[in-house]
């Protein structure tokens, strides 16, 4: 069976699909891997480590796209418009594995239905045990995390550590991590490496133990806990958004940092940090948005600039895991390494819908959309074995 890796097209992404270190795992489950001259250098790898570890390079994008299987980083909804030019590249039955966002974008999935593509949306993984080690969330929340410390950071006009000189002593930065989910306990633990104080809140009180361990304060606020399935976040009415930032003003007031990663899949983020709040904040203070993409969680928010608003800085990233692109490349085509030899059984696909880590990851097959939540999206009837 042949796996094709081709150049990511989405603008500014860096990662690769596959790094030679994975090359080994998949030869052993009886896979080749055709790579895309240049697919790897934006992320470090060159086309000589992927030869030297077995993979063939091709020159063009049309060879590649011969594969039976193309493992992507962003695969039709997370690279909508871009990616549309792949279509007619695209075979039925051909299989696409990647991050598609089917939740934000469902029709794009619905072009690649119908182009005949078999997709599998990695976000849509299970939240179970056999999952972890395919879970690319958790990778890239975790990239994510640490880069918007270093954000912070630079962007902050004081250091984070406390420090005692000749000179007199120099306080220690306040840093407020909103949201304890993996990228939440990655800024904390960034944070206070730095030698920042740290305190986090979480709508899911579970987490404090958590928040605690990696030795931040959890802040606590007399609201309903909020986690949904999975242990996500669930979405709350606006009656509980409009406590929560009244609860949440006077802390965020004292903060040198704060970093809000509050996301709902598939949703809209939550408006936290409202232009009333941004203007009680110290002169100088920062605020960096992971949820920029979807809306951000600061009403002043701008995906992909900064806004400065009464002396405040709002950075509003976008696609943060692309900026260390090597290690979120190890970390992703580690995670699509485990599900590939899931998925490939004696050197063929095998669609084993029995399996809940396939049939859940599945969005596309036959020239259907498949998948129940996506389908609902689409205002389409539930597939025939939801009827039954």
């Amino acid at each position: 069976m042949i796996v094709g890796v081709a150049r990511e097209t989405y603008p500014g992404e860096q990662r690769v699909a596959v790094v030679p270190a994975t090359l080994p795992t998949l030869t052993k489950a009886g896979i080749e891997v055709v790579l895309e001259s240049g697919a790897g250098d934006a992320a470090g790898f060159r086309d000589s480590d992927y030869v030297a570890k077995g993979a063939k390079v091709v020159t063009t994008r049309d060879e590649v796209f011969r594969a039976d299987v193309m493992l992507q980083v962003r695969s039709a909804g997370a690279n909508p418009t871009v990616g549309e030019a792949d279509l007619a590249r695209t075979r039925p039955g051909q299989v696409f594995i990647g991050m598609c966002e089917p939740l934000s974008e469902p029709q794009a999935v619905a072009q690649w239905a119908a182009a005949g593509a078999t997709v599998f949306a990695l976000e849509l993984l299970p939240r179970i045990t056999r999952a972890q080690s395919m879970d690319v969330l958790s990778s890239m929340a975790t990239i994510a995390g640490y880069e918007a410390v270093l954000m912070a950071a630079q962007a902050l006009p004081k250091i984070f550590p406390m420090l005692m000189t000749a000179a007199g002593t120099i306080t220690p930065a306040k840093v407020f991590i909103v949201g304890a989910g993996v990228a939440g306990l990655q800024a904390i633990a960034t944070a206070r490496r730095l030698g920042a104080v740290v305190s986090a809140y979480d709508v899911r009180p579970a987490v404090k133990e958590q928040v605690q361990s990696l030795g931040a304060k959890f802040v606590e606020m007399k609201l309903e806990a909020a986690e949904g399935a999975g242990g996500y976040a669930r979405a709350m009415d606006e009656d509980f958004y409009r406590r929560q930032r009244q609860m949440m003003a006077e802390v965020v007031a004292q903060q040198d940092v704060v970093i809000t990663t509050a996301a709902i899949p598939g949703q809209k983020a939550p408006v936290l940090i409202t232009a009333e709040m941004v203007a009680g904040m110290k002169p100088g203070a920062v605020i960096v948005d992971l949820a920029a993409e979807r809306g951000g969680n600061c009403e002043l928010t701008e995906a992909g600039t900064t806004v400065e608003r009464d002396g405040v800085k709002i950075l509003g990233p976008v696609n943060l895991p692309s900026e260390a692109a090597r290690d979120a490349s190890q970390m992703y085509a580690r995670n699509l390494a485990t599900f590939l030899t899931l998925l490939v059984k004696e050197g063929r696909v095998n669609v084993n819908l029995e399996d809940e880590i396939i049939r859940d990851t599945l969005v596309a097959r036959d020239g259907n959309v498949v998948h129940p939540r996506v389908r609902q999206l689409l205002a389409l009837d539930p597939p025939p074995a939801a009827q039954s």
